[in-house]
């Protein structure tokens, strides 16, 4: 405050009033402890604390949290937990609890589980850190992807993050397109890695993609120091590309080039593989340094090429079918199924500046093969060399050659007629043969029998023979003794005639 100078004696007033004191902030039970020299910590919302469970009533929990105040667990805070943390709380218990706020009176409103959750909140962000894997269970399905239960956490794995494998194992689709089939999938464990935390939108993001390619890497350098070409190995298509089909063997991922899959042209992998499809491949390269596997599905198959050429040989004549034109030539199409070029230098003795000129599409001609390159699995042909004179010697010879052949095939099938018709006349000698032994042990069998019969028949005879002499013997001896009887009586009749006369 200044004052005006004034005469001795005199006083003047003060230029300005003074002021009113200002009232003083209330000072809060902290404030004025601090003021004190106390260094009690009173509760701020929003951290976590360490407190004791001074008592259990049926609507709330009591706990000491310390700065000689008690904070409050509210009963429906509790109806949350689980069997195992609901025993945690028994009076003298030390837990760890959410200062959700606190009121003027220095009383806390505490949570149990918003304790539990700041503690995986922390986990899962020192396993972002570290890169740690996390094995859990897949608990639910929804439109957009997986979720995973993370403590008291709800983790999300969205279908991009989902792994190729288990992609697979339902069908290949997405959620939103086939959620039926991803409910499947409820239950299964599976290993994720957490990619994103965010604490206040309570977001927590899984990938089970970044824990695979981590475990698809490991297993790789193994899989690479344990592989050698010309190991065969049965294996899954995981995808198809431009260029080829990548195919899982034991974990890992190779790669079958396009002219890998198959001995025929083939235009893209899809028109012969699928994906899921299993398949027996070759390992064909193994770069450990880039760590790169080269596979072959064709080269566990039988060339056709290689069995086709067979009866192929420079400057034999050969009917085709013109199946394409190119700039520098005509593609042809034999038949037996190999494709040959005519090189545009060998359509016609005059200048070609294009193929159409002396060809066209699904044209029929007679061409000379001129070149066979099985390293290559190529044919040159040959249109203008049909009818040339340097061919005529091997030609000649061909005939030759071809009716030579020709007449020893019909000689071989004379001499195998001739042959099958001697095998046959052995055939019938032999079974005249047969039926004259037959017929001989016929003969035999039939004489003993004769001779058998006459036998049994001539001791039949000898005894009925005999059974008749003792007959007529025992009749005569029958008959001499009536005779004697007889005689006896009359011999008697006699002699009492004889006495009565």
């Amino acid at each position: 405050m200044e004052w005006t100078e004034a005469p001795e004696g005199q006083e003047v007033a003060p230029e300005h009033t003074p002021e009113a004191p200002e009232e003083e902030p209330q000072m809060t039970m902290e404030d004025l402890l601090a003021e004190e020299g106390f260094s009690l910590e009173f509760p701020h919302t929003g951290e976590i604390r360490k407190g004791v469970i001074t008592s259990i009533t049926d609507n709330e929990v009591l706990v000491g949290i310390g700065a000689k105040s008690e904070g409050v667990i509210p009963k429906r805070d509790l109806e949350r937990l689980s069997d195992e943390e609901r025993e945690a709380i028994q009076a003298g218990n030390e837990i760890s609890v959410y200062v959700m706020s606190v009121d003027g009176d220095g009383t806390a409103k505490l949570s149990y589980t918003r304790a539990l959750e700041a503690e995986d909140w922390d986990k899962a962000e020192a396993m972002r850190d570290a890169k740690e894997t996390f094995q859990g269970v897949i608990a639910g399905v929804n439109k957009g992807g997986l979720v995973v239960r993370f403590g008291r956490l709800r983790g999300f794995i969205p279908a991009s993050q989902v792994s190729r494998e288990r992609r697979l194992s339902v069908g290949g689709g997405r959620p939103d397109k086939d959620l039926e089939a991803w409910k499947a999938l409820i239950g299964q464990p599976i290993a994720v890695r957490v990619i994103e935390v965010d604490r206040e939108r309570r977001r927590l993001i899984l990938s089970e993609r970044a824990a695979a390619r981590e475990s698809r890497e490991m297993l790789k350098e193994q899989l690479l120091d344990a592989l050698q070409v010309g190991d065969v190995r049965t294996g899954r298509v995981t995808s198809l590309t431009n260029f080829g089909a990548f195919v899982n063997i034991d974990g890992a991922d190779g790669l079958v080039h396009l002219s890998e899959i198959s001995w025929e042209r083939v235009g893209k992998a899809g028109d012969v593989l699928t994906v899921g499809q299993e398949v027996t491949v070759k390992v064909i390269e193994v770069d450990r340094d880039r760590k790169r596997i080269g596979l072959s599905i064709r080269q566990l198959q039988e060339d056709p090429w290689q069995q086709k050429v067979k009866g192929l040989r420079e400057g034999l004549l050969v009917s085709g079918v013109i199946t394409r034109l190119e700039k520098f030539g005509a593609f042809a199409r034999l038949e037996n199924g190999l494709e040959g070029l005519i090189h545009i230098s060998e359509l016609s003795d005059q200048h070609v500046e294009h193929p159409r000129e002396v060809v066209s599409e699904g044209d029929e001609v007679t061409l000379r093969i001129v070149r066979i390159d099985p390293e290559r699995r190529r044919i040159g042909l040959s249109l203008r060399k049909v009818d040339s004179l340097a061919y005529a010697d091997l030609d000649l010879r061909m005939a030759l050659e071809e009716a030579e052949e020709l007449l020893a095939s019909a000689e071989d099938d004379a001499e195998a007629a001739v042959a099958e018709e001697a095998a046959d006349a052995a055939d019938v000698v032999e079974a005249v043969e047969a039926e004259a032994e037959e017929a001989a042990d016929a003969a035999e069998a039939v004489e003993a029998a004769a001779e058998a019969e006459a036998e049994e028949t001539a001791e039949a005879v000898a005894a009925e023979a005999e059974e008749a002499v003792e007959a007529a013997a025992a009749e005569a001896v029958a008959e001499a003794e009536s005779s004697s009887e007889e005689a006896a009586a009359a011999d008697d009749t006699a002699a009492e005639e004889e006495a009565t006369d």
